[in-house]
């Protein structure tokens, strides 16, 4: 006989054995037991199977998927989840990785620079794979929350050399410069529409079914 020891919350239960069909409500406020028989190779036990379903709580119904998406584990811990975030070997595809730090950070410069497997992703030959991290943002994460955040990275070569991918490297070095510093940067929206016919949802002035010509 084996025997299943799991908390249980306070609610109400029914256990159906299948071999009758009937059903019992139960009520447990504390540690469950579920018990079953097993046949095994040399051993031969009496068997009863059942199934044991939550029906409702006393305030409602359970959903226990809902509660572990919900949960909030920042009072358990200290630690915090950074998420280190770079750009892939396509040039827009993104990749993270999260390793866990014991203290809350300030600044890029406070966090250690990592490595990945740059042949995984596209950016390094399989015999020299090994690309560099280095923090150049943090943010908050707004999908963890607490302390955790999301890093911004650079990749480097471990000769310190901006691989390919690395376009933040130039556009650093452009806009570090001091005549740039010193312009006034203007920045605008655009919004487009497209407009569909009514009666066929194609572009208005589109010949149905097809393209216009080069413009």
């Amino acid at each position: 006989m084996a025997q299943i020891l799991a908390p249980s919350l306070q609610c109400q239960m029914k256990i159906t054995n299948t071999t009758t069909n009937a059903a019992s409500p139960i009520t447990t406020k504390m540690w469950g037991s579920l018990m079953f028989n097993q046949k095994r190779s040399g051993l031969t036990k009496n068997s009863s199977k059942f199934k044991v379903m939550v029906v409702k709580s006393e305030n409602g119904t359970i959903n226990r998927m809902e509660d572990l998406l919900n949960l909030d584990t920042t009072p358990f811990t200290d630690k915090i989840i950074a998420e280190y975030i770079w750009i892939g070997g396509t040039g827009i595809d993104m990749r993270s990785k999260s390793r866990t730090i014991s203290k809350p950070v300030k600044s890029p410069a406070d966090l250690p620079k990592w490595n990945y497997d740059g042949s995984s992703t596209g950016q390094a030959p399989g015999e020299d794979s090994e690309v560099i991290l280095y923090p150049q943002a943090i943010f908050k994460d707004p999908f963890r929350g607490g302390n955790h955040i999301l890093v911004i990275c650079d990749a480097y070569t471990p000769q310190g050399e901006p691989i390919p991918t690395n376009k933040r490297h130039k556009a650093a070095q452009i806009f570090s410069d001091q005549k740039v510093i010193d312009e006034i940067p203007w920045y605008g929206i655009e919004q487009e529409y497209t407009l569909l016919q009514s009666n066929v949802k194609w572009p208005l002035g589109w010949p149905v079914g097809g393209y216009p010509g080069p413009q």
